[in-house]
C-alpha cells in the first residue's frame, strides 16, 4: 500500500513528538503536531503559515471570526495577528495530526515574478477552510519522505519547500499568499512594523515611530494595521504582552507579579484585569484550571 501524507505525519510524530505532541522537524518552518484529546484554548501570534489537518478537527478564531478546520482542510494564516486556536475532536485512537509550515516572503517574491498574476486578496489575515489541494499534499508527502533520509535533507528539502510554496501559490490559496511576497504591498509594510512590535513590546511604542518603519503616514498605516492584522497597534501591543505573560504563567511558573512586569506592565491590577478580559479568567484562576486541564489530559 503506498503511503499518504497522513501515515508519514503519524509514524513521524510517534518517533520525534516532544510532551506536547509537537514534532519539529529538520526542515526549517516545518512542524508536525499530534493530540490525542482535545485541547483547551491556545492563544499565540504565529507567523504567516500553512496548516494541512490530516485528521482530527480544530476551530481557530481571530477577532470576530471563527472557523471550524476538518480533516483535509487548510489553516493559512498570512500576517502575524492574535489567534485563538482549539482542538476540538481528537481521541488516542483518532488523535488530531497535522503539519505546519511557515510560509518565506523571499521565496514566494520570487516565484509571484514567474506566475500568471492573480489578485491579492485584501481583508483579514485567516483565510476560511479550503480543501487542501491534491498538488500541495504530493508535495507535502515527498517533502516528509526525505526525513527518512537525513543525508538528503540538506541537498533536496529546499527545492521541496519552493516547490511546495509553487502549489500553495497556484492553488486555492493563492491569492492571498501572493500578497506575502509584494515588497512595498501593505503587507510586507505593516509586517515591518509587526516586527518591531514583537522585538520591543515590552516598551511603549508611538504610533509616529511604528508609521515611520513602514513607510506610511500614521493614519495610512493606523488603517492599513487594522485592516491586515484586525487590531490597531496599542491592541496588537498589548495582545503580544498578555500572550508572553501567560507563557510564563503556565510554562515557566512566573508569578503574576513578575509575569506583569517583565511584559511590560506597570500596574499588576491593570495587568490583572485585562488579562481576564483576553483570556477569560484572572491569572491565577486561569494557572490552577489550566493544570486541572493537564491532569485530566494525562
Amino acid at each position: 500500500m503506498t503511503p499518504t501524507l497522513l501515515d508519514a505525519v503519524r509514524a513521524y510524530v510517534e518517533a520525534n513528538a516532544d510532551a506536547n505532541g509537537v514534532a519539529q522537524t529538520p526542515v526549517p518552518g516545518l512542524t508536525t503536531i499530534r493530540s490525542n484529546t482535545p485541547s483547551g484554548l491556545l492563544h499565540s501570534m504565529p507567523n504567516p503559515l500553512i496548516c494541512l489537518i490530516l485528521q482530527g478537527t480544530k476551530e481557530v478564531t481571530m477577532g470576530t471570526q471563527t472557523f471550524t478546520f476538518h480533516a483535509g482542510d487548510s489553516l493559512l494564516i498570512t500576517a502575524d495577528v492574535p489567534t485563538v486556536s482549539q482542538i476540538t475532536q481528537a481521541s488516542p485512537q483518532a488523535p488530531y495530526l497535522s503539519i505546519v509550515l511557515d510560509l518565506d516572503p523571499t521565496v514566494i517574491a520570487e516565484l509571484s515574478l514567474q506566475i500568471k498574476p492573480q489578485q491579492a486578496l485584501p481583508g483579514l489575515a485567516l483565510k476560511a477552510a479550503e480543501r487542501t489541494d491534491a498538488q500541495v499534499v504530493d508535495a507535502a508527502l515527498r517533502l516528509m519522505r526525505i526525513l527518512d533520509f537525513p543525508a538528503s535533507g540538506p541537498v533536496l528539502h529546499a527545492q521541496l519547500v519552493r516547490e511546495l510554496h509553487y502549489w500553495l501559490l497556484v492553488g486555492r490559496h493563492g491569492a492571498a499568499i501572493r500578497q506575502l511576497g509584494c515588497v512595498e504591498g501593505q503587507a510586507q509594510r505593516v509586517a515591518r512594523a509587526v516586527a518591531v512590535l514583537r522585538a520591543d513590546y515590552k516598551r511603549p511604542l508611538p504610533v509616529d515611530q511604528l508609521a515611520a518603519t513602514a513607510g506610511m503616514s500614521p493614519s495610512s498605516f493606523h488603517r492599513h494595521f487594522r485592516a491586515v492584522t484586525s487590531l490597531s497597534p496599542l491592541q496588537f501591543q498589548k495582545n503580544l504582552r498578555l500572550i508572553e505573560a501567560r507563557r510564563m504563567l503556565l510554562a515557566e511558573g512566573a508569578s503574576a507579579s513578575s509575569a506583569a512586569f517583565n511584559v511590560g506592565y506597570e500596574s499588576v491590577s491593570q495587568f490583572n484585569r485585562e488579562y481576564a478580559r483576553m483570556f477569560g479568567l484572572p491569572p491565577i484562576k486561569d494557572v490552577e484550571a489550566f493544570k486541572g486541564w493537564a491532569k485530566a489530559s494525562a
